[in-house]
């Protein structure tokens, strides 16, 4: 997959709907479309616009968010200043991918666009996926950012450098950094379930498939 996210921010203040632009601006593969500040100018804005991500505010001076959300045939993030639980849940049911509570800290939403990005990696548009790639999509989803904010170890790091040559097996790895197979595979898994390496299966002459894990491209 190549190419921006292209991201819609809906907040009836100007100047919130501004500072959110930028947060998605300043993050490496996403773009801010001219955000829009009412329910009937969101719904124009998706029709015509086609965001892949909308961030969209409760509380709309012409209409209620979350019944907006339940009508766009985009992903969504709610970002609201509602704190009940009932209005929480009520935006989970609607289809939010995330709900972030008003104020926050500016790596809050970068952090979830990061992750958000990873998440459609997995679940791309030109392949299909399995059971393992719907449970390691949402763990990334519901995890946040993890790539960006937690630190590496020595080992997970010489991991991620032998895989920049291309797709490996846990043998190759485990031969090329001096670890046993168990301690390579646990690093390629854990890896994979952050949405840094994919795993795939290949078949060799015996019929055996094996796993060979490679860089996440980015998009």
């Amino acid at each position: 997959m190549s190419g921006e996210f292209r991201v819609l921010v809906v907040d009836d203040d100007f100047r919130v709907a501004g500072l959110h632009r930028d947060i998605v601006d300043a993050r490496t593969g996403f773009v801010a479309l001219e955000p829009v500040m009412t329910a009937r100018a969101a719904r124009a804005a998706v029709r015509d616009l086609a965001p892949d991500l909308v961030l969209l505010d409760v509380f709309l001076p012409d209409g209620d968010g979350l019944e907006l959300l339940a009508e766009l045939d985009s992903d969504a993030f709610v970002i609201s200043a509602a704190l009940e639980g009932a209005t929480i849940r009520r935006a989970l049911r609607a289809g939010a991918l995330a709900y972030i509570i008003k104020p926050f800290d500016a790596r809050v939403l970068s952090e979830r666009l990061g992750a958000y990005q990873r998440y459609r990696h997995v679940l791309r548009d030109d392949r299909s996926a399995d059971q393992e790639a719907v449970e390691r999509a949402l763990r990334i989803l519901h995890s946040g950012d993890v790539a960006s904010s937690a630190p590496r170890s020595t080992t997970e790091q010489l991991v991620l450098e032998q895989l920049q040559g291309g797709e490996l097996t846990t043998a190759e790895v485990s031969a090329a950094i001096g670890v046993s197979r168990a301690t390579a595979q646990r690093y390629l898994a854990a890896l994979a379930a952050r949405g840094l390496a994919e795993v795939a299966l290949r078949y060799g002459a015996t019929g055996r498939p094996e796993h060979r894990y490679r860089i996440t491209p980015t998009p």
